[in-house]
């Protein structure tokens, strides 16, 4: 299709999912700023008032999971007095000796696919149905944390129109948000678009059909862990590319750079971005798979979509000579060993500079 509409979601860091997200990422930091060899595969469930943290750890690091749950639930805006269970166990031996080889090499933490996208539609290199999505639910969460009137729950999502292949305009926007049980629908409707949308999405995106729908259920009072229940790792296509480019299946949060599912997608995001902003293509998806315990990839596929000002063939070639996507080197390169994962949990884990798989460099060919 040349001509269609295509759409894209984000939610806040007060969405039970996230909330789940924000949990297992704090919990990977802390184990890495301790111990920064840490294999983690921590995640959390929620609802209502009750936190189940479960998975496995094999880390010198000792890890108070019930604060760290509670201190996370607490700075995202939520009051209420939860309690934790904690069912954590040691990794696999078997797992843990396929990954940390005795010569070194760093292997797969498990088999997979892993996808990386990257496209001309924004600043960021972002699909602009996922790029407008999470700024608004960025700014939706900043307008919350000043506002009594709105709590911490919300969705955005946002509908782009295409023509010829080529972004046109904005067709509709929705944004639900959790608020205060007196504040009446009028009330936020009139906030959410002044403070909100308006200062969120360029004049020219958007005209006289763009349709606003703010709120469409109507009341929004009972939300988080008390409206739905959450879980780590539900949430991959808002992590990722809004359903513009594929993905691999495997989550992100919880897992330490030796689970590829993470790394080697924040790699492969790298390499697609690159390939694009040196202006060999207008739209790049990258594949990569692993098999577990070993470093070096069985396979690696590159699609341009017809956008390549060469072949597809040609610029695997141009990638096999500027990337490596050994294991090894992805945490090398990238820097992964670092507590930085708490700050990916919400609003996608793409896009954002201060993260090393966003940084461009001059490729050689």
């Amino acid at each position: 299709m040349k001509d269609y509409i295509f759409t894209s979601e984000s939610i806040t860091e007060g969405h039970p999912d996230k909330i789940c997200d924000s949990i297992a990422d704090a919990i990977l930091d802390e184990a890495l700023r301790q111990d920064p060899y840490s294999n983690m595969a921590v995640e959390a469930t929620i609802k209502d008032d009750f936190v189940l943290i479960y998975g496995e750890a094999d880390t010198k690091a000792h890890i108070d999971y019930e604060t760290i749950a509670k201190s996370v639930i607490r700075k995202i805006g939520y009051e209420e007095d939860y309690t934790v269970m904690v069912k954590v166990n040691k990794q696999s031996s078997e797992i843990h000796n396929a990954v940390n080889h005795q010569d070194a090499e760093i292997g797969a933490g498990d088999q997979g696919i892993m996808f990386g996208y990257a496209c001309d539609e924004s600043d960021e290199y972002m699909p602009a149905p996922i790029y407008y999505a999470h700024k608004l639910a960025r700014q939706l969460t900043k307008v919350r944390r000043n506002n009594p009137l709105l709590r911490p729950d919300g969705k955005t999502q946002v509908s782009v129109e295409y023509k010829d292949g080529k972004m046109q305009r904005i067709d509709t926007i929705v944004v639900s948000t959790q608020h205060a049980p007196q504040a009446t629908q009028e009330e936020i409707r009139e906030l959410v678009m002044n403070e909100v949308i308006l200062p969120s999405i360029e004049k020219e995106m958007i005209d006289e059909n763009t349709k606003f729908l703010i709120n469409p259920s109507g009341s929004f009072v009972v939300g988080g862990s008390f409206g739905d229940s959450g879980t780590t790792g539900r949430k991959i296509v808002c992590d990722t590319y809004g359903g513009m480019g594929r993905i691999g299946g495997g989550c992100f949060s919880s897992k330490d750079p030796t689970k590829v599912d993470r790394s080697a997608a924040y790699y492969c995001r790298y390499v697609a971005k690159n390939i694009v902003a040196n202006g060999l293509a207008q739209r790049c998806e990258v594949q990569v798979a692993y098999a577990i315990g070993k470093s070096e990839p069985v396979s690696l596929c590159v699609d341009t979509f017809g956008t390549g000002v060469k072949s597809d063939e040609e610029l695997l070639a141009i990638i096999r000579k500027n990337f490596n996507f050994s294991v090894t080197n992805i945490l090398k390169e990238l820097d992964l060993r670092k507590p930085i994962y708490s700050k990916t949990s919400c609003y996608g884990h793409f896009g954002d500079p201060q993260f090393t798989w966003e940084k461009i460099k001059k490729l050689s060919y």
